[in-house]
């Protein structure tokens, strides 16, 4: 753990050796705006006063990331957990929160399933069209509803802009593994277009851990097909689409006992013929209006999300959980200003959404929930932005929810510094399946209550060089109160363990430290480092929470030489000594000490025309052993080679 800590500080320190070198006149180009830190449509970073990290498309391709998971090993505060390889169940946990409290949209579509314990399983999400990424930390239920305890991963697709162009690449490489995607767009004056398809197709490897005595390969492959379209016909009045589909299927091991072993005291991962066949779309139309010359708007939005997992063994079908969402909102936004009085400029929002789910999955229930938002913003003096917003929750099976959220963000634009801080509040609602059970090994408890979430953070941000180094760093507290758990208790008639959800009278605390640095010391070459410190322990028994590493981060460098032509790009991520939960034959749990990794990827481009690269990667270069779930393995050391064009 010692030569890990080590080997990052120091990587770290080269960041900063690098930057007192010598400096171009170029600035660097960072995102300016937020789509996601508050209910408008887009805010100066400037006047964020939430903690959010961006990452954009341009960033995905330099670093050859494929799939959006390993894009979040980036983000401080984020912590990433994959049963294997690809295409296997992947959460993502947001200070310390658990999966199923990070708010996962869409291109404004809420893509949680109802029937995966309101979780997205975020295994079969690409990166070939996206646009940018946007990871908004801390509890943000007054905007975004139940979900959205510990933050909100907001994904955009990319649109068409300018003439025609088709683009296409091909990639294959170790484990029989070959990604293709084609796509085409072109946008204009009045309209917008963006359309694909992208496939993978890979032999795997064991997702049980290949040093226990593993060695069946698990497959995947899947299919994305998407739309980005919009249209707007006259100044005030605009359309949108956005169209996705995923279908996929994919190999995994079974957990439990291996038929025979009476002897180990865990239960854990083991080879077997057992897999999923699936899909996951969703769809939204939205209209907007526009009137006062742009300062009074409106959006009327209907979208639907729905996943089917077929579940199988031995090649036949042995369970299958559907889950659907369908929402109505309307948004409108009045923005005016009082030079007079503070020279401040105003917004504010009201908000209606109505959100109906709806799950088969041993049980066929549905509820319904209307929303009530509320926002004001406000920019005073040039440099003090204030948000306030406030949300009223009706539900069928809950009493009323209120939760509310406030950030403040002071900028000072001659020092390139900005303070910010922010308060909220948030609600998870226990999920169908919880209330109503899985069937007769887990049954549902329809006494349960939501969890809640309350928590704060404060920060600064600095720029140095005309933006060439850029520092960011955060403090944050949050507390979730009834949280949902499990009992398990042997049933005698039928001789196995059954489990009931029950709500934890205790409070769990999360809190740390964030740290975010880019640099760009010369035009060619580009450094970004990630850093968190999370201290989270379950309230009753003081324990650390599983799948929370304390110690975590990331650092890449980037460089580009041969007139811009060429590139390469070397990424670490390290990941700490942290805790995971194994079961005893009986159910009853125990913590578990899962050791520290780090995982190191390099990639290089080059580009032979215009129109024509050839780039290749290698992931897990130094061929690390590690598990991220107990007992689940990692692929060992991988190369890619592919081509891409576009016309």
């Amino acid at each position: 753990m010692m030569r890990l800590g080590a080997m990052f500080i120091s990587a770290t320190a080269l960041i900063f050796a690098g930057a007192a070198g010598a400096w171009a006149e170029e600035p660097v180009l960072l995102p300016t705006v937020s789509v996601s830190a508050n209910l408008g449509d887009v805010t100066p970073l400037t006047a964020v006063g939430s903690a959010v990290t961006v990452i954009t498309g341009e960033e995905l391709e330099a670093k050859q990331i494929r799939v959006v998971s390993d894009a979040l090993r980036m983000v401080p505060g984020l912590a990433v957990s994959r049963t294997g390889t690809i295409g296997n169940q992947t959460q993502i946990r947001i200070r310390g929160s658990e999966a199923n409290q990070t708010l996962v949209m869409i291109d404004g579509v809420v893509v949680n399933n109802p029937a995966a314990s309101s979780e997205f399983d975020f295994g079969h999400l690409l990166t070939a069209d996206i646009e940018r990424i946007e990871v908004l930390r801390g509890p943000q239920s007054a905007l975004y509803g139940s979900d959205a305890v510990g933050g909100v991963i907001n994904i955009v697709t990319k649109k068409g802009r300018g003439e025609p162009r088709l683009t296409t690449s091909i990639e294959g490489g170790s484990n029989g593994t070959l990604i293709g995607n084609v796509a085409a767009g072109a946008g204009g004056e009045g309209f917008s277009i963006h359309a694909g398809t992208t496939g993978t197709i890979t032999s795997g490897t064991s997702s049980a851990a290949t040093w226990n005595g593993n060695g069946e390969d698990d497959g995947y492959r899947g299919l994305t097909s998407y739309v980005n379209a919009s249209f707007d016909p006259l100044d005030m009045l605009g359309f949108d689409l956005v169209l996705r589909d995923t279908h996929y299927k994919g190999e995994y091991d079974d957990f439990g006992m291996r038929p025979g072993d009476t002897t180990s005291p865990y239960q854990y991962a083991f080879d077997a013929n057992s897999g999923a066949r699936g899909s996951e779309s969703f769809g939204r139309g939205q209209v907007r209006l526009s009137f006062l010359d742009g300062h009074w708007t409106h959006k009327l939005g209907l979208s639907h999300f729905r996943a089917e997992t077929n579940y199988f063994s031995n090649n036949t079908v042995t369970s299958t959980a559907e889950g659907e969402t369908t929402k109505y909102d309307y948004q409108t936004d009045y923005a005016f200003e009082t030079p007079a009085l503070g020279d401040a400029a105003h917004v504010v929002t009201f908000a209606y959404v109505h959100q109906h789910d709806e799950i088969d999955n041993y049980v066929r229930k549905d509820v319904d929930q209307d929303s009530f938002v509320g926002q004001y913003q406000v920019e005073l003096f040039g440099g003090l932005s204030l948000t306030g917003a406030l949300r009223h929750d009706t539900h069928d099976m809950f009493e009323d929810a209120n939760t509310w959220r406030t950030t403040a963000a002071y900028y000072l634009e001659p020092t390139g510094t900005k303070f910010r801080a922010s308060y909220g509040t948030g609600v998870k609602n226990p999920t169908l399946n919880e209330l109503y059970g899985y069937g007769g090994s887990y049954m549902g408890n329809p006494n349960l209550k939501p969890e809640k979430g309350k928590g704060w953070d404060a920060g600064i941000d600095q720029s140095f060089l005309d933006e060439r180094l850029n520092f960011g760093v955060t403090y944050f507290d949050q507390r979730i109160s009834d949280e949902i758990g499990s009992t398990y208790v042997l049933d005698p008639v039928t001789g196995t363990y059954v489990g009931t959800p029950i709500n934890d009278s205790a409070t769990s605390r999360h809190r740390g430290v964030e740290l975010e640095v880019s640099a760009r010391p010369i035009d060619d070459l580009t450094l970004r480092l990630s850093y968190s410190y999370t201290h989270a322990r379950d309230g009753k028994t003081g324990m650390a929470e599983v799948r929370r590493p304390a110690n975590q981060g990331s650092l890449d460098i980037g460089y580009r030489f041969l007139e811009g032509k060429a590139g390469a790009n070397l990424g670490l991520v390290w990941v700490g000594d942290f805790t995971d939960v194994v079961y005893t034959p009986t159910w009853s749990t125990i913590n578990y000490g899962m050791d520290s990794y780090i995982v190191a990827n390099l990639s290089g481009s080059y580009d032979l025309t215009d129109n024509l690269q050839l780039f290749g990667r290698v992931e897990n270069l130094f061929d690390e052993e590690y598990e991220e779930v107990y007992s689940y393995g990692s692929s060992g050391r991988s190369a890619f080679l592919g081509m891409r064009a576009a016309f």
